[in-house]
Parts: C-alpha cells; sequence; structure tokens
C-alpha cells in the first residue's frame, strides 16, 4: 500500500466516522421535525430538496452502463424502504430497540457480502463484529439486560437488513466504472422522494394527499433540523458512505458506522438533556471501539481468503 493509498483509505474512515456522528443524531432531529410534518411528507421534502440541490452533478452519469445505471437505481428503492421502516418503526417502539435492532446491521453485513460477493470476513472483522454487537446490547438494555419486543422492532430489524444488503448491493453497483459519488447521491434522493409521494398515494385516504409545503408560520425550529437533516445526514452522509464504499470493503463501512448509537446516545444526554445509565455509556464505548478496530492493521483485515478469486474482489 503505498502512502497516498494510505491517506485515501484514513479520509474515507474519517468521512465515515462523521457520517455516524451526523447520523446519530438525526433520530433526535428527525422526531423534532415530526412534530409539524408527518412521516411520508418529511421524506418527500427531505430528499427532494436533495435532488434539486444535486440535479447538476446528473451530467456525471453521462457514458455510465445502463447495466450499472439500473443497478444504482435498485439500491436506491432499497434507500427508500430503510428510511420508510427505520422512520415508522421509531414511531412504534423504544429508543433503545431501535439502536440495538438498527445495529444488527454490522452483524448482518458480512453474512450478506458473504452470500452476495463472495467475501469471507477476516478474524479481526469476526472480532469487531462481535464486540459491536455486545455493546449494543448492554446499551440498548439499559441495565435491564433484556428487551421489551415492541411492534415497531420488526420494522427496526427490517431496516438493519436492507442496510447491509444497501451497503453490498452499492459495492456491487460500483463496479469497474463507478459514477460520480454525488450522481448517485442524486439520483438515490429522486428515487427516495417520488417513492414516498408514491407510497402516500397508494396508502389512500389514510396518507393522500400530503400535506401541503410547509409555510412561514411553521416553527423556525423545523426548519434548522431539515436543513440538517438534507445537509449533514443526506448531502454529506450518502456522499461520504458513496465516497468510502468505493475504497473499502461493506464489513468495514458498517463497522465504522456501527458506533451511530453511541454518538446518538451522546446528543441525547448533551442536547436533549437524557439521563443515560452508566451500561450505556460502557456499551457505547465498546461500539467505538469496535470501530477502531476495524480502522486499524488494514493490510491483514482486507486481506482476501485464499479461496476466493482476485476477480471477485475487484467487483
Amino acid at each position: 500500500m503505498t502512502a497516498q493509498q494510505a491517506r485515501l483509505l484514513m479520509l474515507s474512515d474519517l468521512m465515515l466516522l462523521g457520517v455516524a456522528v451526523v447520523w446519530g443524531t438525526s433520530y433526535g432531529v428527525a422526531k423534532q421535525a415530526l412534530q409539524h410534518y408527518p412521516v411520508l411528507g418529511l421524506l418527500a421534502l427531505r430528499f427532494g430538496l436533495t435532488f434539486v440541490l444535486l440535479s447538476p452533478t446528473l451530467a456525471g452519469l453521462r457514458g455510465i452502463p445502463a447495466a450499472s445505471l439500473a443497478r444504482v437505481t435498485g439500491a436506491g428503492v432499497l434507500l427508500l424502504g430503510i428510511f420508510l421502516c427505520e422512520t415508522f418503526g421509531l414511531l412504534l417502539t423504544r429508543a433503545a430497540n431501535a439502536a440495538f435492532l438498527i445495529s444488527l446491521c454490522v452483524v448482518l453485513t458480512p453474512l450478506i457480502e458473504w452470500l452476495l460477493l463472495s467475501r469471507r470476513p477476516s478474524r479481526l472483522e469476526w472480532a469487531a463484529v462481535l464486540l459491536s454487537l455486545c455493546g449494543a446490547w448492554i446499551l440498548a438494555a439499559d441495565g435491564a439486560w433484556s428487551l421489551t419486543f415492541h411492534p415497531g422492532d420488526a420494522l427496526i430489524l427490517l431496516a438493519a437488513l436492507l442496510r447491509a444488503i444497501y451497503v453490498c448491493a452499492m459495492k456491487h453497483s460500483m463496479g469497474r466504472q463507478p459514477p460520480p459519488a454525488l450522481a448517485v447521491t442524486a439520483l438515490q434522493a429522486g428515487v427516495v422522494s417520488i417513492g414516498s409521494v408514491a407510497v402516500a398515494w397508494a396508502g389512500g385516504a389514510a396518507t393522500w394527499p400530503l400535506p401541503s409545503l410547509p409555510g412561514l408560520g411553521t416553527p423556525g425550529a423545523f426548519w434548522w433540523c431539515l436543513l440538517y437533516l438534507v445537509g449533514a445526514c443526506t448531502l454529506f452522509a450518502f456522499f461520504a458512505q458513496n465516497y468510502a464504499i468505493k475504497r473499502s470493503s461493506p464489513t468495514r463501512v458498517a463497522l465504522l458506522m456501527g458506533s451511530e448509537p453511541a454518538f446518538g446516545a451522546l446528543f441525547a444526554w448533551l442536547w436533549l438533556g437524557e439521563r443515560i445509565a452508566l451500561s450505556g455509556w460502557i456499551g457505547g464505548g465498546l461500539i467505538v471501539m469496535a470501530s477502531l478496530l476495524a480502522t486499524v492493521r488494514w493490510q491483514r483485515a482486507m486481506a482476501p481468503a485464499p479461496d476466493v478469486p482476485r476477480a471477485v474482489e475487484r467487483t
């Protein structure tokens, strides 16, 4: 590995940790925004604005094979499913349960990657996965050492599974001629926005028509929440994720972003004033340790298994 490659990998890791920070805080921010606007309307507005802002970058998709564009669009449909399950699930379950179940993405990703991309996880990655799972369990249990299953838990669990599939699908979609990261973000934002409107229309009277756009009389807190969700949690986060996926393995991406619940707990403590038990800080610390473990000894962690062809590793 050259010095330039090492710097790019370090930049990729730092960007992914930044994604974990903003996505960890997004739960509280989104809940505040939902006090003023419904789920499907918020998703349509958030990703619609993202699409408009990034629409000039769509020119970068020229010359990209149609098959690659179809795969990226299909991954956008997965992204729509993730946000629908996450947002509606959070309305129906405790935040602690959601933090644990979303973190299962870290456990599911190496299995999905092995199944879809034929890349066998290394021992170091498995160790980080187990450490992250233990930390997520302690964080979610909040001293009770057990979880109460709520109706929304099934949606959060489905979102975790879709996250794992999404990361692997994006790794495969990039291929040998990867589209520009910003253009990919724009295309997928359009898919999520249009998809949210379509889901609202398909839901009938219960979800359609969507409410009118928020006016100037809407509390300023909503607009600040929306700007944060669009700027930090969407524009930056998805660009950083797509940028890093081209330079990393799906399991490594998932492990680095597995610190998201820990940052969410820190945000809840500092910004929302929520009390967090000692067990919560211990669990969050284990998750952060797992993420740090994923950033060291890169060459050994990324070494392909002897029975995995090199051609498969490059896809």
